[in-house]
């Protein structure tokens, strides 16, 4: 592409790909349903919450003025059933559920209750006092977790608007791929990318459609992109480095696809590709899992969080302190494998870009600058969690 480095940094490779994405449509989701999603609309409070005046905590309620002095029990509420009638003078009402004075603070004695003094107000939810009728619950962009579910669903909304799941294509290139399960002849290797990265679709909020493995045939490898060029993003992995069995960039070409960039200074993971065709986007990840599964993180899972309009969909690194030292590399940035516990990240022993066992072990990804020597122990550096 004119104007573009021949090796972009890992801002400026983001920048590139999220400049590009245009937010799917949205669509009515029902509460119940909504775990996970991202808002498109803010979600707007149907009613006060709490609905009524109500009481905190089991007791009594009582009017302030009689007290301190014992008081005749007249009546019971509980939660759903309010007691009959107003509290008189001299009178208290048993709550089962939420009182003015807690029972921690009152005596029984026959049918009556001697109640310590209390302030006008005092343990009672105001009407409103968490959020009121009309008010945003949560906002466009957020994605839904339990926190915002139990909100809305609080405050009596049964659907929300939320943006189109992406589609995604999942397709795996390699003639020495083959499923899990079956024997392994000479010069062959079982196929994890796909598992792995329709996993990661899943928690991206995306909806994959595995394509399998296609082997390093031009014609074969044509039709299988075509077909993958249908959905809202196409994601390869394999074919897009330069051997000779490569074959991904250049059939992409000749079926439209425009290249925006290929390969980032990053390990692992280097020869990324992205590329777009009409609104389709076009993800090629290297082959090696490790460095597929860093690309994901790093580009794919933000291009599938702005799809479904999330307000910050760049990834979510943490401060952190490096438990021990590290190796730099000289013109690559490196996310290197650790186990994070508190903010104290450890690398990992084995950092090559084919170890995925290796790498299952690991709940960071830690960002070690480019450069010379190492970067010590006890330094500041950022990182992501798995």
């Amino acid at each position: 592409m004119v104007g573009v480095p021949d090796l972009l940094t890992i801002d400026q490779a983001l920048a590139l790909v999220l400049e590009h994405v245009r937010p799917l449509p949205d669509e009515e989701v029902g509460v119940v349903h909504a775990s996970g999603r991202v808002l498109a609309a803010d979600a707007i409070a149907r009613v006060d919450l709490p609905p009524f005046r109500s009481s905190a905590m089991d007791g009594y309620a009582v009017r302030a003025a009689d007290t301190p002095g014992p008081l005749l029990v007249s009546g019971r509420s509980a939660a759903g059933h309010p007691a009959d009638g107003p509290l008189g003078p001299g009178h208290a009402i048993a709550i089962s559920t939420g009182a003015v004075v807690p029972v921690e603070r009152t005596r029984s004695e026959g049918g009556s209750v001697h109640v310590d003094q209390v302030v006008p107000g005092e343990n009672v939810r105001p009407r409103g006092g968490d959020i009121a009728s009309g008010d945003t619950v949560v906002g466009a962009g957020s994605t839904c977790g339990p926190a915002q579910l139990g909100a809305l669903a609080a405050t009596g909304l049964e659907t929300v608007r939320c943006g189109r799941r992406p589609r995604v294509a999942v397709l795996a290139t390699g003639s020495e791929l083959r499923r899990p399960g079956r024997p392994l002849g000479p010069g062959e290797i079982y196929e994890s990318n796909t598992v792995m990265l329709a996993a990661q679709l899943e928690r991206a909020g995306a909806v994959a459609d595995v394509h399998g493995v296609v082997a390093d045939d031009a014609a074969a490898t044509r039709a299988a992109l075509e077909r993958g060029l249908e959905a809202d993003v196409l994601l390869t992995s394999g074919g897009v480095s330069v051997g000779e069995h490569d074959l991904v960039r250049a059939l992409l070409a000749e079926l439209g696809v425009v290249e925006v960039f290929w390969r980032v200074a990053v390990k692992p993971g280097k020869p990324v590709a992205f590329s777009t065709r009409g609104s389709t986007l076009v993800f090629g990840l290297p082959g090696n899992p490790v460095s597929s599964f860093v690309g994901f993180e790093l580009l794919v899972r933000p291009a599938l969080a702005a799809l479904q309009g999330a307000r910050d969909p760049r990834p979510a690194f943490l401060p952190g302190q490096l438990a021990a030292s590290v190796p730099r590399t000289a013109a690559r940035d490196e996310l290197v494998r650790a186990h994070s516990d508190a903010g104290i990240v450890r690398p990992l022993r084995g950092q090559e870009s084919h170890m995925i066992a290796r790498a299952a072990l690991a709940n960071a990804l830690v960002l070690v600058p480019r450069g010379e020597g190492e970067l010590a122990a006890g330094s500041a550096v950022s990182w992501l969690p798995l």
